[in-house]
């Protein structure tokens, strides 16, 4: 049976999504959300990325959002790896991998990575790295601070600072009506 996640930093996922600047050369992007706020802590893009690479950005958000209880993936080398799951192991997360050929079982995180790819990715062409880090960037804060979410009450995942609580039980028609979900232009 699936871990459920019960509290904020309870469990997280990460996962990796490919593309291609316009000269045809690959990114790679590394995202890593919450599952109980759906928030995205993380999109890292690069070139190629790493468990070294995966390493060095738990370590970040470890620092400065505290440790989760869980860690949910597949079963990519990145994050299957010995050091990766030593690593975690002495900060104290516990590893959830899904099932070989079952992205179902990482649903969150599939499903975040499908709104990148639909809302983003099939809509934009990155004409250089820099170009696709600033942009994605940009689309993360979007996701996080103003997109609403009806899982969420139809509010968008930020911590109540930035998304005020009385927004949490709004119906679609009133988070509407206060402005939420208003899609800003990605110039």
């Amino acid at each position: 049976m699936r871990l459920r996640p019960a509290y904020t930093d309870h469990v997280w996922s990460y996962d990796f999504v490919a593309d291609r600047t316009s000269d045809g050369r690959a990114i790679r992007m590394l995202t890593l959300i919450d599952e109980y706020t759906r928030e995205c802590l993380a999109i890292d893009v690069a070139r190629s990325l790493k468990r070294e690479d995966v390493l060095e950005r738990l370590s970040d958000l470890f620092v400065r959002r505290g440790v989760p209880t869980y860690i949910r993936s597949d079963n990519g080398a990145e994050f299957t790896a010995t050091k990766v799951r030593d690593w975690l192991a002495r900060v104290g997360v516990k590893t959830l991998f899904i099932e070989p050929g079952s992205p179902w079982e990482n649903g969150y995180v599939e499903s975040f990575n499908g709104k990148l790819r639909d809302e983003l990715l099939a809509r934009e062409q990155f004409d250089t790295l820099l170009e696709a880090k600033v942009l994605i960037e940009r689309w993360r804060r979007h996701f996080n601070e103003v997109r609403p979410h009806s899982s969420l009450g139809y509010r968008a995942p930020a911590p109540e600072a930035i998304q005020p609580a009385s927004l949490a039980s709004a119906t679609p028609q009133q988070a509407k009506q206060a402005g939420v979900g208003a899609t800003p232009t990605l110039t």
